[in-house]
């Protein structure tokens, strides 16, 4: 591409986005410049690991799509696996038997904890999340209450948006869904309180809803015994278990899902993001039988036109190949020991600016004081070609999520620019 060509499709890009999608956008972009139309426009993949801008200029991809990149950009097994099916088949007739969408279920019966043995498909993680409400609603049509957690996320749909919690995001839209309340993450004692006092006015709680590690609220990782005392106190108060692994799934943490590390098995687990291997939108809900049984007399009760499509299922089926055989999660889990122990390097000394470095695998966050140091952290990071951001529901936090196929060289080079950047912001000279 020449450099007029880049031109005209940067400057194309940034009046479009200003005249036709969201002017709002330009302003909260750390990429763009609204007032001279410039922008880092990207282009094309470069490798697994990174994007290429307009200009051949490449960064290092430490966001990966909001957790979408788990086996990097354009696997190549991900991306035959779709070509392939595309060439066959891109969509299902909707009353035939498609084998793919069969194969699949089978898999995650295999992969997820056990008991979780039946699954539907849909394009997204709020469509999951809005499936798990539903079958959590169904199953127990007495319980009618769901619990969620402050700082959680869970999608902008009306029923995952009911369950999220960050003001901003609900009160343009008026009253939520009745019947979901919110307490405090990583407090069981607060949850108990919450079972108890539903059950004393006779709004039985039937569903907790929960990320086992909260993506958007910050990385706020739970103590070890807070997963294990909400499914027992699931368990005594006769309520499902739903976790919303949309982030922290497909081996982001160092397993292949975060439940994993407390030994836990939810009722329904939600997946998207990166099941579809950074190729397809994809998305699942994942359950025991005995909550799906309420499809079985009538399975269009809740049903999606594009969910567990031909080429989803492709593509979820090589990502999960592409994790197993390539070891990516304890691939995670090494390598995320390794990121996060430079990080935290990087920001000794930095204590007037940095309150936190702390993470799961290859899932990472640096906590700032205020978000304004943390959007120029972030600018300081683009300028040394690694792209990083902000969490939607805490904007002090700059999440680092990686590819997990990132070498050790590319992670070496991210701590060395976050060590770089922070002395920048600082106003320190490296």
């Amino acid at each position: 591409m020449t450099p007029q060509e880049a031109g005209w499709i940067t400057r194309e890009t940034v009046e479009s986005f200003r005249d036709h999608i969201n002017p709002g956008f330009l302003e909260y972009r750390k990429a763009t410049d609204a007032q001279g139309a410039g922008a880092v426009v990207e282009w094309a993949d470069a490798g697994l690991n990174s994007y290429r801008d307009v200009t051949g200029r490449t960064y290092i991809d430490c966001l990966g799509g909001f957790g979408i990149f788990n086996v990097g950009h354009r696997n190549p097994k991900v991306v035959k696996a779709v070509s392939d099916q595309l060439r066959r088949q891109p969509l299902h007739s909707q009353d035939l038997l498609d084998p793919l969408r069969a194969m699949l279920a089978k898999a995650l019966a295999m992969l997820t904890p056990e008991g979780l043995d039946f699954s539907f498909f849909c394009n997204s993680g709020t469509e999951a999340v809005e499936g798990a409400l539903k079958l959590a609603r169904a199953y127990n049509p007495a319980k009618q209450t769901i619990v969620a957690a402050t700082k959680g996320f869970h999608g902008k749909s009306y029923g995952s948006l009911s369950a999220s919690a960050k003001a901003e995001f609900r009160r343009p839209f008026g009253p939520m869904l009745p019947n979901i309340e919110h307490v405090p993450f990583n407090d069981v004692l607060a949850l108990r309180d919450m079972m108890t006092s539903c059950r004393a006015v006779g709004e039985d709680v039937g569903a907790v809803l929960l990320e086992p590690i909260q993506g958007e609220g910050g990385v706020n990782i739970p103590d070890d015994r807070y997963l294990p005392g909400v499914r027992a106190l699931c368990d005594e108060f006769g309520a499902l278990l739903i976790l919303d692994e949309v982030q922290t799934g497909m081996g982001r943490t160092g397993k292949m899902f975060a439940c994993e590390h407390w030994g836990v098995a939810p009722d329904l687990m939600c997946l998207a993001k990166a099941f579809g291997g950074g190729v397809v939108p994809a998305g699942a809900v994942v359950g025991r039988r005995r909550i799906f049984a309420k499809l079985f007399d009538n399975p269009f009760l809740h049903t999606s036109t594009f969910g567990g499509n031909p080429l989803a299922c492709a593509a979820a089926l090589a990502t999960i190949n592409v994790l197993i055989l390539q070891k990516l999660p304890q691939r995670a889990a090494v390598l995320g020991e390794r990121m996060l122990a430079g990080i935290r390097d990087a920001a000794i000394g930095h204590d007037d600016i940095v309150s936190a470095a702390r993470g799961k695998g290859l899932l990472i966050a640096i906590e700032f004081r205020d978000h304004e140091t943390g959007f120029e952290f972030g600018k300081r990071m683009l300028e040394r070609g690694v792209l990083v951001s902000g969490t939607l529901v805490n904007a002090r936090t700059i999440r680092i999520e990686p590819p997990l196929t990132l070498t050790d060289e590319e992670a070496d080079y991210v701590c060395q620019s976050i060590k770089e950047s922070l002395n920048s912001v600082s106003g320190v000279k490296a």
